[in-house]
């Protein structure tokens, strides 16, 4: 089992983290999900592949430190909003 962490940005409030954990735990392999919601932290373990992780992240708008731009700033706040409802 591998445990690592994953700095991203735009999180920003609890539905975000909702929505995250809920997408990361759906990855094969992925057995459990902590999100430090101050410091934009992902802590994940299990057995899966990392491209996968930040593939997924980025698709909902949370790429690694250092990646953002404007587009992905705009779906933050969509996944954001489904966390929120879900």
């Amino acid at each position: 089992m591998v445990t690592e962490e994953i700095r991203v940005e735009n999180i920003k409030c609890a539905g975000c983290v909702k929505g995250i954990t809920n997408a990361l735990l759906k990855i094969e392999g992925v057995e459990t999900v902590a999100i430090e919601l101050e410091t934009e932290t992902i802590t994940v373990s299990g057995t899966y592949e990392r491209n996968a992780l930040i593939e997924q992240l980025g698709h909902m708008g949370y790429p690694e430190k250092g990646h953002n731009t404007l587009f992905k700033q705009a779906k933050s706040y969509v996944s954001c909003a489904i966390g929120k409802m879900s």
